[in-house]
């Protein structure tokens, strides 16, 4: 790990304390109330962009998964100071499954003991807002609830260039904090499929509450999509010219 990663790191911690005192907090829909009468434990689900905001009014004992990054580097002393407890994956760079596996059967354990964990479930490297299976195989292992949530600032900065739009609160902001109704594994379900559902209600909760961020997400993923089907147009016209040019070089 690099001397400079690790400053950063406790630069940023230091700096969501200070948002952690001086940004107020609205929750609407919280549905843990509820979940914490029938001692059911969850999990959530939250959008890599939207993970300061989460962590500035994240819940003590909480497991993160966190990768092996420089971008999960950068997290863990500010889930630390927030006495959230980082539960590491590994970098792209590693063994095969990049230490996922063994990131999700810890966060597993952790759960299992009654502690809420916490997923940025479009993470490291997106796409933004599709959601990976890993939070899905932990509910269908555990039973634990999923909890949707999208954090937006009044004001924030917002990173633009980068792959999910990651946002900052601004000081002496107001955060509110949305919930989805919470999602259970349905026996005989498949991961896939539950994972969609995750998928959708998480996004369809981003567009109620923070409709510009979600079109333009949505504008960007087309515009991939395009990008994509053109260059395999441009592929297939070249498979199709080639035998025709080694025809005639025949002749």
């Amino acid at each position: 790990m690099k001397l400079s990663t690790r400053t950063s790191g406790w630069f940023i911690a230091l700096a969501v304390l200070i948002l952690r005192a001086c940004c107020r907090i609205r929750l609407h829909d919280d549905p843990r109330p509820k979940l914490r009468a029938k001692s059911q434990t969850y999990v959530y689900s939250v959008l890599h962009s939207h993970q300061i905001a989460a962590v500035i009014d994240g819940e003590q004992g909480t497991g993160a998964m966190v990768s092996r990054s420089d971008d999960g580097e950068l997290l863990v002393p500010c889930l630390l100071m927030c006495g959230i407890v980082p539960i590491r994956g590994s970098n792209r760079q590693h063994s095969g499954d990049k230490g996922g596996l063994a990131a999700i059967e810890a966060l597993i354990e952790h759960v299992k003991g009654g502690a809420p964990g916490y997923l940025a479930v479009d993470g490291p490297r997106g796409p933004r807002n599709r959601v990976h299976k890993g939070i899905a195989v932990l509910s269908q292992r555990t039973g634990v609830a999923v909890i949707n949530m999208v954090a937006v600032p009044v004001r924030r900065w917002i990173f633009t260039h980068a792959w999910d739009r990651f946002q900052i609160p601004k000081p002496f902001t107001t955060i509110h904090g949305y919930f989805s109704e919470p999602l259970f594994y349905r026996e005989g379900e498949g991961v896939e499929q539950y994972r969609k559902r995750i998928e959708t209600s998480l996004n369809d909760l981003e567009r109620e509450h923070d409709p510009i961020e979600a079109g333009l997400t949505a504008a960007a993923a087309l515009r991939r999509q395009e990008s994509r089907c053109s260059a395999c147009s441009k592929n297939e016209e070249i498979a199709i010219s080639e035998p025709m040019v080694v025809a005639n070089m025949g002749e």
